[in-house]
């Protein structure tokens, strides 16, 4: 038996790559939320904005799951892996297993401030986030956003769409600097500032405030902003923990190699929780991607079905805010050449990364032409199979 340890999009797709791949074996799946296998994406856009049934998200109905022979827990979290017996023990009992695969996501990376744990103080990494964010920001006036990236900004644009006052601190001199150029950045704090987000750059927190529910946020430099809320979105942390305790390789990320098996051969992973060689890149990588949860999941199951293929991929990434649609193909970082393609002031360009003479990734605003070219071209010219 297969046992598949998280319910997200690398479990479903490695479910329907074995299916699709003629595997008869009966296949185990034991997730810690209440839900079947859902988009994670929507949940700090439109999820958030519209506020369907859960359902919506789903991958597939419920149902579709126990007709391919699954056997889903839903709502049970793993306890511990016991590598010896081939054994999981999860809430309310055990499960043996021939093959192993973790697909444990991440979690929000706490912030270790006074206050974060005051009512009316938000993180957004699943479904139940969002519901329990839902409210309070009905009733907010003035929302306080601790991080500029994906998150942060998409949430700021819901919030802002919506009339609310909205500040977003940001500690770097730049947002979105962990994955663009300063065009990109430029671009997006001028967008986000002309619909009345208040970007604050090096803004660091030194505390959360008010009597049992966040009334104002505190910076380092003594300055008090009132809040009604706080979202704090400052990254994502590994559940690499239950693979930490098995004895199993970990470096901010469970460690596999390029067909997703860790240093157990009976234990694979694959999505955001684990870190992998890419000769593309020349170094090990950890993506937290729609992109990487599938394919790498489809290079498990080739390998589990005796077909291995090295997975290696060109990354890509999206992000919805207003009208915008950044699209971003390959990793930029270590580029020495960045090239603006396009008019900026059109809301329609794209930027082009180069590292010794190579494209090695582009980003592309409201032009989903230059992006697709530039995912070809980067495979094409980083010399493998995207």
């Amino acid at each position: 038996m297969i046992v598949i340890v998280g319910a997200g999009q690398a479990a479903a797709q490695l479910v329907l790559s074995l299916r699709q791949g003629g595997y008869k074996e009966p296949i185990r799946m034991i997730g810690d939320e209440p839900y079947a296998p859902y988009q994670r994406p929507p949940l700090s856009k439109k999820f958030l904005a519209e506020r369907p049934p859960a359902a919506t998200l789903y991958f597939r109905p419920e149902k579709f799951w126990p007709e391919q022979g699954v056997t889903a827990d839903y709502g049970v979290a793993v306890e511990s892996i016991d590598r010896a017996s081939r054994r999981v023990t999860f809430q309310g009992g055990q499960a043996e297993y021939a093959t192993l695969f973790l697909s444990t996501g991440t979690r929000a990376r706490p912030l270790p401030v006074p206050g974060a744990d005051l009512r009316g103080v938000f993180s957004l990494r699943k479904i139940d986030d969002v519901r329990a964010l839902r409210a309070p920001m009905d009733a907010a006036k003035h929302i306080v956003i601790v991080g500029g990236g994906y998150i942060g900004l998409e949430v700021a644009a819901v919030a802002r769409s919506e009339g609310r006052d909205v500040t977003v601190l940001e500690a770097e001199d730049r947002v979105m600097k962990r994955v663009t150029s300063p065009v990109i950045s430029e671009f997006m704090q001028n967008f986000h500032r002309s619909r009345g987000v208040d970007i604050r750059l090096g803004a660091r927190l030194a505390a959360i405030e008010g009597d049992g529910k966040v009334a104002q946020v505190r910076l380092t430099g003594g300055a008090a902003l009132p809040a009604d809320l706080a979202l704090l979105a400052v990254g994502a942390k590994p559940n690499d923990d239950l693979a930490a305790a098995a004895g199993l390789a970990c470096e901010d990320g469970i460690v596999v190699d390029e067909h997703g098996r860790t240093d157990d051969p009976t234990i694979y992973a694959a999505g955001d929780c684990t870190r992998f060689p890419s000769r593309r890149y020349g170094r090990k990588l950890r993506l937290e991607c729609v992109q990487n949860a599938i394919d790498q999941a489809k290079a498990v199951a080739a390998a589990i079905l005796g077909k291995p293929q090295a997975y290696d991929p060109v990354p890509w990434f999206w992000s919805d805010q207003y009208e915008l649609k950044l699209q971003m193909a390959g990793l930029s970082d270590g580029y020495d050449d960045a090239t603006t393609v396009g008019d900026v002031a059109a809301v329609r360009f794209s930027v082009e990364y180069r590292r010794n003479g190579k494209l090695i990734a582009v980003d592309a605003v409201n032009d989903g032409r230059a992006y697709m070219s530039g995912r070809k071209r980067i495979a094409e010219e980083t010399g493998a199979a995207s």
